[in-house]
């Protein structure tokens, strides 16, 4: 994005400065945005990841100590036109997803989340808009059409409802249908053509959870470790 100096314009197609345009606007052009900043407990939480591995679901339920468990990984992949220098999504680790920011011990905090999840009955979910059907260069990104059907069933409510089953390495709750989306795609293995390469790259990422999770193994509950990914 870029300021024409006569006119004024704005040419958001220019990537002069950047490839990751942002803007800003008044909170009161949101419909029904609540002016004063606070609200509720929410009944839903997400984490946003993206997965350039492609193992992962395009939506999971958590516990709350798989919650913690995600909340203190902070799992994602530095993306081109986000991070300067990136060509290729990297896989990254920011415990809390915002590691820069947290003055206290990262347990502390999770902690304090997964007390307010189970408190107020909140559901916690794992996003995914990474990759499917294959790791960065040979599957695809996900669906942004995928991603907003799967959020309005979940904030709707719609999707708690369904049946669930386990990752079988990752162990977080994949739903097994969703209304009007193709159950194929919920199954992060059933998109991948060479089943066996799943697998290998599942484990691949599991190992790399395990070992970035050995720094708070120390503070974390056994609960909370046991609910990470089956190495």
């Amino acid at each position: 994005m870029v300021v024409d100096p006569h006119t004024r314009a704005i040419d958001y197609d220019s990537d002069f400065l950047t490839e990751n345009t942002r803007a800003t606007y008044p909170v009161e052009h949101i419909p029904q945005a609540v002016l004063g900043g606070v609200g509720d407990h929410p009944r839903n939480v997400f984490f946003l990841t993206c997965d350039a591995f492609g193992v992962l679901p395009p939506i999971a339920k958590l516990t709350p100590e798989m919650a913690s468990y995600h909340f203190l990984s902070g799992f994602t992949a530095k993306v081109a036109g986000t991070e300067v220098g990136v060509k290729e999504p990297r896989p990254t680790f920011s415990t809390c997803f915002g590691a820069p920011f947290m003055p206290l011990h990262p347990t502390r905090y999770a902690t304090m989340l997964t007390d307010r999840l189970a408190e107020h009955g909140t559901d916690c979910w794992l996003i995914n808009t990474g990759w499917t059907g294959g790791p960065y260069g040979t599957g695809h990104r996900m669906s942004i059409q995928v991603t907003r059907a799967l959020l309005a069933a979940a904030l709707e409510g719609r999707l708690a409802k369904v049946k669930f089953k386990p990752h079988p390495v990752f162990r977080v709750l994949v739903p097994q249908s969703c209304e009007g989306i193709d159950a194929t795609i919920l199954d992060p293995r059933a998109t991948w053509t060479d089943k066996e390469a799943y697998d290998a790259t599942a484990q691949r990422l599991a190992h790399m959870f395990a070992e970035n999770f050995a720094q708070y193994e120390e503070h974390a509950s056994p609960q909370v470790i046991d609910a990470g990914p089956k190495v």
